[in-house]
Formats: structure tokens, sequence, C-alpha cells
């Protein structure tokens, strides 16, 4: 029998989840959680852009639950560590792009403790972190020896348009704010739980995870769809995740996103993600994205539907996969590999 799915919240990555969905025949759709009052009510098709689907989105967490999911698709804007016991106590298990990978940086314990009760598992992955992570364990799969490994993100976000998430990281302040690092560092701290991902893969035990920041100005006004960032203020952030092992970062995991022209430094930008493992051999893996023949695309801001896309698609195609797990939090380290469910 096809799987029971549950969506939470229908948003840029959560329209894509319930696509995938629906096009799976082993999962079926059975409820929606609305985020909006104003999506209360409507069918879940019409919210995501395809054809009526006959479940209505509700706001309404017993009568979801009562439902007795399979699995929740857990793709809110914002992650609330309530609602995800909630969920988990219930026994659903979840698959989620909302700021998990292995709990650390989202109440590890009180999830732990609501899998045990529920007996379910909940797994974290997302494109980075998540997928890029995996590329890179993969990628040193071929060394006999791996000193140090980096995963770069570099990209020019200017087209994302999601004020509420950017700002939290630091956009739009002043260079010279100095509650930047702050900033940056909470905002972005799920990728210090993919640090532990990638050193629990390799079997290291790391003394240390820090977080290092930089930041890059806009030297003229900066308008883009629905906010702006005025000259001076920070339109580039760069935040190294760093594990530490005998005094030296033995793995990083950086970010380096820009937005406009008119950015000082001139940030280069590799336009995807590039792995480099420094071992025996040095292994360079670069993860190169592009829209097919028949995408049709009418402004910048469509591209960034692929990547609505691609942090979707490596939770939901674990699904299968965490269903079928052990209780607890589950990562790539624990699961067969997810394979494409289409």
């Amino acid at each position: 029998m096809a799987l029971r799915i549950v969506q939470w919240t229908t948003g840029n990555v959560g329209r894509r989840s319930v696509r995938a969905v629906v096009a799976n025949p082993e999962t079926e759709l059975v409820g929606c959680y609305a985020w909006g009052a104003d999506k209360v009510g409507r069918d879940v098709g019409e919210l995501c852009g395809i054809a009526p689907l006959g479940v209505t989105a509700t706001d309404d967490v017993d009568a979801l639950l009562a439902l007795r999911p399979d699995c929740v698709v857990y793709n809110p804007k914002w992650p609330d560590l309530d609602q995800l016991v909630r969920i988990l106590e219930s026994g659903a298990n979840v698959v989620t792009t909302a700021a998990f990978i292995t709990g650390h940086a989202l109440g590890r314990e009180r999830v732990l403790a609501a899998c045990d009760r529920g007996r379910s598992s909940i797994f974290g992955s997302g494109m980075n972190p998540g997928f890029a992570n995996l590329l890179a364990i993969v990628s040193a799969q071929i060394c006999d020896r791996i000193d140090s490994v980096r995963v770069l993100e570099s990209v020019d976000s200017t087209g994302y348009d999601s004020p509420d998430t950017e700002r939290s990281v630091g956009y739009g302040l002043p260079i010279d704010d100095p509650g930047l690092p702050a900033m940056t560092e909470s905002g972005t701290a799920v990728f210090g739980d993919a640090v532990r991902l990638m050193a629990d893969a390799f079997g290291w035990e790391l003394d240390d995870v820090r977080c290092v920041s930089e930041y890059a100005q806009t030297t003229e006004r900066l308008d883009m769809a629905s906010w702006s960032i005025e000259r001076g203020c920070v339109a580039g952030i760069g935040a190294s995740w760093q594990g530490m092992r005998g005094g030296a970062a033995v793995i990083e995991l950086n970010v380096r996103w820009r937005k406009g022209r008119t950015l000082e430094p001139d940030w280069p930008i590799e336009h995807g993600y590039v792995v480099e493992v420094r071992g025996q051999p040095c292994v360079r893996t670069k993860l190169e994205v592009s829209p097919p023949a028949d995408f049709k695309a009418r402004s910048f801001e469509d591209f960034m539907v692929l990547g609505m896309i691609m942090t979707a698609m490596p939770a939901v195609d674990a699904i299968p996969r965490v269903c079928a797990a052990p209780p607890g939090i589950v990562t790539y380290t624990d699961l067969p590999l997810p394979l494409p469910q289409l």
C-alpha cells in the first residue's frame, strides 16, 4: 500500500514536495497543514499550482495527526520544535528541509525523546546542507587517506525572494554592524549539524565546531522583487563552518552568497557546489545545475524554482527509507542510499 503522507506547509519548497508526493505511486497525500489563515479550506492542488487533489489544507493539527500518516513532509519557513516533537510523539515519521540534520541546532535531546515515545524517525536534508554533504562523502570514497574535506556553495541569490530568512543571517545591515557575526552563526547553525554528519561518516572525533564569517557591501542601492538593500549595507555573506581536529580545520562547509553586481569586494561566484578532498588521491568535484530544454523561464526569479526542487527532493526521496528505519534521528550515514522516486 502507498505510504500515507501529510504535507506541512505549501511555501516555496512545500509546493515542490507536494508535486513530488502526488507524482509518486508509492506515496499518497492524505492531509496538509496550512500555515496562513488564507490557505485554510483551499484545495492543496490549487495552492501548489496543479489540478485539484481533493485534499483540503487545514490548521487543525489534531485532525491531521488523527489521519495516522506514515510520514510528515515538514517544510515550514521556520521550524517549531514544540510542533515537531508533537508530530514525532504521535508516531509519524518526519522528513524535513527545515534546519535539521543531526538536531544539534534544534533541540536534539527533545527530538530523540519524542522519537522514543512515538517509535518514529526523523531525517533532515535539502540541497545544502544535505545533498551537498552526501556528495562530499561519496567523493571521498575513492581515497585511501583523507586529510581534509572542503565544500563550497557559491551562488548569486539576487532572484531568491525571501527577505525574512535572508535578513535573519545579516543581509541589509550596515557593513560595520557589530552584531553581524552572531546573526550569521545563529542563522546558519544547521551547517554545524552537517559538519558533525560528515565527521561521523569519516569516523573523526572533532575537538570543536566553529563558524567564521565575512561580508561584502553594495556600493549602490539594490532593489529586488520585494525588498531593497541600501548602499553600504550587507549584500554578500560568507560563512565557514569548520570542524576542528588537532588544531586544524579538517572539515569546512563554506557558503558564499552574493546579491547584485555592485558588490565590494566583488566576490567571484562558482555558480554551484565544489567539493575538495585533500588526501590520497586529492579529489575535486563540481556540481553544476542548469534547466532542461523545455524549461519556461520569464525572469531570473523563475530559475529559483530549480533551487526549490533541489531542496525538496532529497527529503522526499528518502521517505521510504525513513519509514523503514529504527526510531530516532537518522542521517545519510544510517540509511541505505535514497533513490529517485520517479
